[in-house]
Formats: C-alpha cells, structure tokens, sequence
C-alpha cells in the first residue's frame, strides 16, 4: 500500500470545526487494520536505524501512533499532555495557536540526558505544538533524533521551523 493509497483512505470535512476549514480525518484510515499498520511502518522507516531511546507522543492523536512506534522501535514511550494531565512534578511550555495559546507538559523525570527521541504526532500544521514539544525534550536535555508525521499540510509551511531536524511525513497535502 503506497502513501497515496493511504491519503485516499482520508476523509475530507469541510468546514469543521469552524467555516472555511478543511479537515482531514484520520479515522477511515484508522479503521482499516491494513492501512493503519502501513501507516506506521511507513512513518517509522526514515528512522528505524537511529537509535531511538524514546518515543514521545503529543497529545492526543499522536498517542495513536506513537505507541505502536514506540512498540515496534523498542523505545519507551513518552506522553506530552496538556496542561494539568499529568499526576507528577512536569515541566511545562506554553505556545502559540492560531487563535490564542496552549500549554504542554512532560514529567520532569521522563527523559534522561542524552537519550535518544523521535516526536510523533499525527499532523504537521504550522509547526506550533511540536516546536512546543522539542522545547520540552531539550530542557530535559533529550537528543532528538527525528519527528514522525502522518499527514503534513504543506501550505502552512510547519517544515520551514523545523529545519534542524530530521522531519518526515508519509502523506502531504
């Protein structure tokens, strides 16, 4: 199954969750075993041979795929939540939206100097939340080593603020 096979599996919402966007849902690929584990091996090959430690996932759709990546890397796995979602001592950021701010948090024991991650999440927009993201492995003094995408809406232009990583994407738009 080729990554366009699997872009034909996304369904196309217009004008959700507000007028004038166009929402790319996940869910039909989800739902279909064959392409959801394509999905993940196709987001997991650029970086199967990098010495991945842990993976972490941002909220929320991005646990969706970085636990079977973290499975199948033998990684440990990491969950970047929002604001008041963890139960121990975090470290937190706040970042940008476009239409005002959220706050991202990590468990200040989660990742130890030196270790090796991959960011996965299920979307690459403007690049706020995972730029919010590797602020939080980098303070933890992670050494990331990748960012994992499913879906990459180009026009926005994520990648141009992610240049100093390795950043893939199986599906673009």
């Amino acid at each position: 199954m080729s990554a366009e096979d699997l872009r034909a599996k996304i369904r196309e919402i217009p004008d959700f969750p507000k007028p004038g966007i166009l929402f790319y849902d996940i869910t039909t690929l989800l739902k279909d075993a064959a392409a959801y584990r394509e999905a993940i091996d196709l987001m997991i090959e650029p970086h199967r041979d990098a010495g991945v430690d842990l993976v972490v996932g941002m909220e929320s759709r991005g646990f969706i795929f970085s636990g079977p990546i973290a499975y199948q890397l033998n990684a440990g796995l990491i969950p970047v939540r929002k604001l008041g979602k963890l139960p121990a001592e975090t470290v937190s950021v706040e970042y940008a939206l476009e239409y005002g701010s959220n706050t991202l948090e990590i468990h200040r024991d989660a990742i130890r100097p030196g270790q090796r991650v991959l960011i996965v999440d299920d979307l690459l927009a403007t690049g706020g939340t995972v730029r919010g993201t590797i602020e939080l492995v980098e303070r933890l003094q992670g050494k990331i080593v990748g960012l994992a995408f499913l879906v990459e809406l180009l026009s926005l232009k994520g990648r141009d603020r992610l240049q100093e990583y390795k950043t893939t994407s199986v599906i673009q738009y």
